[in-house]
């Protein structure tokens, strides 16, 4: 066990330790994750997802990878495999892949031996009325008229559910428990539906599907999981998970509630994530705007980043909004340690170095990555013509202003020391070139006789490769676009969440792998995109900024 587990850091691993010094369940541990595949995982996955496999790991435990594939009806295997990457991806191997069609027969059995005992019942009302019997929060339920029909005639139905011999919808499995309980997820719940739709993995073999609250604590029970780790909006089902656990008489997995992972200016359901995608206002689930692990990854996420976001951000019983500010934060600080440097102009001033040779090329060297020696040096061109942005130049400006003025000097990052001394207009006004001066005797060293505090970035302009950066900002224009009652959230989709621009970049990005980020140097963090970037054709998704640039916003 790790010492993580020895002092445990939330309301969770406290459980969790207190059982295994009890000696409960021989003092095993083990977990599972259990999505639907009917999506793409999100961040709030990754808060579960690190969760149960920390927990597994910490503990000295196993964490299985579990298909709750229940509802044929927007599961495919592609989420099955998108889902499989994600977890990898993040760092994480499971025990074992399960499937809940796997347990497709057990759980129709366990559900004939719940008619049998009385406890289930096949019921003919239609969906509307089922829903008028239920009652409401205020207001008891009323007994179906088909509660009380015979044992083994439900059997009998049942069975001819599953044969196939009744149209969808014309009857359900309901469990017979309280239609006056004041949870109503425990007024007689359907246990099963008739529902013709292929199966990604049973194809046609099923016409009956058990709902998600028949299977889950039966699929849990199953694998032996100790400790079953769910979100808060689950809470309400965990008297019916153990009303079925006890009436079975099966392995007592015990459900657990945290609170969900909510991150401002983003939505995290799949529904709504599936909207966006379906109304394109995205290019699809990986869409490096997308809250989506894929979407992330695309960006140029780490997976320790999302790791360490989630470690930061805790477990507890409490629901609250994660400041995607925080996440961006933890993305930088891993990215400053691992990420390569490289030089790119985004916004290019031409200079003309006078006192240069025309048509010598010098091979300067520049570090990788100061935070680690180990990713070495690399080579970049320079030559009489370079290019410089925009904003670090200024014909006029105070003291305060360290990058280049005309008269006065600049240091080129991994180069020489520079001096502005004259700015070449065209007719408008418009600046088109600087004329600057070159000290010889500065290449990576400092001048004797005065200081230069100024260090500013550049690229050859004849050794400068094109690329297409795409520029991301929020999804959303406000921090919770699902507040709002009155709007539907993709009122709130920001119309200007993406834009692209041009940069001219040192050459050595060209060799830069597809999904590995690296840092402009002094404009922040940039990932070559894994579907439309190729080394005739940069195509570069900004990861983050170097800075917050909301912070002056809020």
């Amino acid at each position: 066990m790790s010492d993580a587990s020895d002092t445990p850091t939330d309301f969770i691993r406290q459980m969790v330790a207190a059982d295994v010094a009890a000696g409960k369940h021989d003092g095993r541990v083990q977990t599972r994750f259990p999505p639907e595949p009917n999506g793409y995982l999100q961040i709030g996955h990754a808060k579960a997802i690190c969760l149960n496999f920390e927990i597994a790991r910490e503990f000295g435990g196993k964490c299985n990878l579990r298909f709750d594939d229940t509802n044929p009806e927007k599961e495919s295997d592609e989420f099955v495999q998108a889902i499989q990457e994600d977890i990898k991806w993040l760092g994480y191997k499971w025990e074992q892949i399960c499937y809940a069609s796997d347990y497709f027969e057990q759980l129709f059995e366990w559900a004939i031996q719940l008619i049998e005992s009385g406890d289930a019942y096949v019921d003919e009302l239609s969906f509307e009325e089922m829903r008028e019997y239920r009652g409401s929060i205020t207001e008891p339920g009323k007994s179906s008229p088909y509660r009380d029909r015979p044992a083994q005639e439900s059997v009998d139905l049942f069975k001819r559910m599953r044969a196939g011999e009744f149209d969808d919808g014309a009857k359900v499995l309901r469990a017979k428990i309280d239609m006056s309980h004041p949870n109503m997820n425990m007024r007689d719940p359907v246990m099963y539906r008739i529902k013709r739709m292929h199966h990604h993995r049973v194809g046609d073999a099923w016409c009956i599907y058990p709902s998600y609250d028949f299977t889950h604590g039966q699929s849990d029970s199953l694998e032996k999981v100790t400790h079953s780790l769910c979100s808060l909006e689950f809470e309400d089902h965990r008297p019916l998970y153990d009303w079925f656990i006890s009436k079975l008489d099966i392995f007592p997995s015990k459900q657990t509630e945290f609170a969900r992972l909510n991150l401002s200016y983003a939505v995290v359901s799949k529904r709504k994530l599936r909207a966006l995608v379906e109304a394109n206002h995205v290019t699809g689930w990986d869409d490096p705007r997308m809250p989506t692990l894929s979407g992330m990854r695309r960006r140029g996420y780490p997976a320790a980043a999302i790791r360490n976001f989630c470690a930061t951000i805790g477990i507890t019983k409490v629901p609250s909004m994660s400041d995607i500010a925080l996440l961006e934060h933890a993305v930088r600080q891993e990215l400053n340690k691992v990420a390569v440097r490289r030089m790119a102009v985004l916004d290019p001033l031409e200079i003309e170095l006078t006192n240069w040779p025309e048509g010598e090329v010098l091979e300067v060297e520049g570090i990788s990555n100061p935070e680690d020696e180990s990713a070495g040096t690399r080579k970049i061109p320079f030559s009489k013509h370079l290019l410089i942005e925009q904003d670090d130049f200024r014909e006029e400006a105070n003291k305060k202003f360290f990058r280049l003025k005309l008269g006065k000097e600049v240091r080129l990052r991994n180069g020489y020391i520079i001096q502005c001394d004259e700015v070449i207009k065209d007719a408008d006004g418009a600046i088109q070139k600087l004329l600057c001066s070159v000290d010889l005797d500065t290449l990576n060293k400092n001048p004797e006789d005065r200081k230069v505090k100024g260090v500013i970035h550049w690229v050859s302009r004849d050794h400068a490769v094109q690329a297409k950066v795409r520029m991301f900002d929020r999804l959303f224009s406000v921090e919770k676009p699902e507040a709002d009652k009155e709007k539907e959230f993709l009122d709130f989709v920001n119309p200007d969440s993406v834009s692209e621009v041009t940069a001219y970049c040192e050459p050595s990005l060209t060799e830069l792998p597809a999904g590995e980020t690296c840092q402009f140097e002094r404009i922040g963090y940039f990932c070559p995109d894994t579907q439309l970037s190729s080394s005739e054709a940069l195509v570069f998704n900004r990861t983050v900024a170097l800075r917050d640039s909301w912070a002056n916003k809020a």
